[in-house]
């Protein structure tokens, strides 16, 4: 596991679209939602750019995105939802799933928006963690 202050990088034993579809699959078992996935190498393509496969999903849990925006002071907070977790190839044709640290980055939030980025944060890290060990 490749981990600094802001993001999590870990190797998956499956390829992009399979790490992809295993964590949303998983992620709708804990009650997760799932608004978008992005495929930016498709999205690229379209503008005449080749990249290795990239897939960004977002996933949302109503439990703590409405913490969240319950407080019209908290509200700031709304630039880093939904969660994603970032599926994508590098050179040695492995996949890795990336995901933002949101522990480290809570620093001079709201104490409410601090609570729900920590359940959130530990939630979607159990999610990669399940797909992983299932391997």
């Amino acid at each position: 596991m490749n981990e600094n202050q802001i993001f999590t990088e870990l190797e998956s034993p499956f390829d992009v679209a399979i790490t992809a579809e295993k964590l949303i699959e998983e992620a709708l078992k804990r009650g997760w939602q799932n608004p978008a996935t992005h495929d930016l190498q498709q999205s690229l393509a379209k503008s005449g750019k080749e990249v290795r496969p990239v897939q960004v999903i977002e996933i949302c849990k109503p439990e703590f995105s409405g913490k969240m925006l319950e407080l019209n002071h908290e509200r700031i907070v709304s630039v880093i939802m939904p969660c994603r977790i970032s599926v994508y190839q590098k050179e040695d044709g492995k996949a890795y799933i990336a995901l933002l640290n949101m522990e480290s980055m809570g620093a001079g939030l709201p104490q409410t928006a601090i609570s729900a980025i920590q359940g959130a944060s530990a939630e979607s890290m159990e999610i990669v963690k399940k797909v992983l060990s299932n391997f």
